[in-house]
């Protein structure tokens, strides 16, 4: 249950494309250069919900983002009761002319072992530790943490461009592949979270073609500073995950 779950990617993340997909698609992305307005850095704390078949879980996830003099550091600890920790993330790199550069993605899941993908910028390639597959690095690409940060550093670059209906393109590598991710912003909503209620910018990840009933909604708060303020997951199965904001500690 548990892994199934985690196949959506906690903290920013979803199912990767099957591998025939990915291999079929390899090397046809674009580099897409945006103007970027990076985040402060701050430690924000979600509450989580999970159902799956009618089963509860709860839990909470720890996001730490760290952004100087170029680099960055992005980290995610998300626990349940009960089961402990079930997804660790780590993505690092530096911020370029295209905004966040990741050049290292480690993810490490319940009774998995870690994996690696590796953003080689010299060798201009991207790499997995679980898998063969390998895709040009042409600029802008992300992992399936730092991606959402990167739409963050674009909202707040150009936030009278996110209005309704507008899409937004970014190439991500998952565990062993990579696809485009296509967010639509859908319109402006009172969120609720553990700061009060929050007017937040709603978009929705556009579902890959093999998996229709697969969606990712998040909700960026401008008034505080575009981070992320609520983010679900869900499956055609009717099994969910919502990451809702509680604190935000600037650092």
């Amino acid at each position: 249950m548990v892994n199934t779950l985690l196949k959506h990617a906690l903290g920013g993340a979803l199912l990767a494309s099957a591998l025939s997909a990915a291999a079929a698609t390899q090397g046809a992305h674009v580099a897409i250069q945006r103007a970027v307005d990076m985040p402060p850095s701050a430690d924000l704390s979600y509450s989580i919900k999970a159902r799956q078949k009618g089963f509860a879980i709860n839990g909470d996830a720890q996001v730490s983002w760290r952004v100087a003099d170029n680099k960055y550091t992005l980290r995610t600890d998300t626990r349940a009761m009960v089961f402990g920790s079930l997804l660790e993330n780590r993505s690092e790199g530096v911020i370029d002319n295209y905004g966040i550069a990741p050049t290292q993605f480690t993810e490490k899941r319940l009774r998995h072992d870690p994996t690696t993908t590796t953003f080689d910028r010299a060798g201009k390639s991207i790499r997995f530790s679980e898998g063969t597959l390998v895709y040009p690095l042409k600029g802008g690409e992300q992992d399936r943490s730092s991606v959402s940060w990167q739409l963050v550093a674009v909202a707040r670059a150009a936030p009278e461009k996110f209005t309704t209906g507008s899409e937004w393109t970014f190439f991500v590598a998952g565990r062993r592949d990579a696809e485009p991710w296509t967010f639509k912003v859908v319109k402006r909503e009172s969120v609720p979270t553990g700061l009060g209620q929050l007017d937040a910018v709603h978009l929705v990840k556009l579902p890959p073609p093999d998996a229709p009933g697969q969606t990712v909604d998040i909700w960026l708060a401008p008034s505080h500073e575009w981070y992320p303020v609520r983010v679900r997951f869900t499956d055609s199965d009717d099994e969910s995950i919502d990451q809702t904001l509680e604190k935000i500690v600037k650092k």
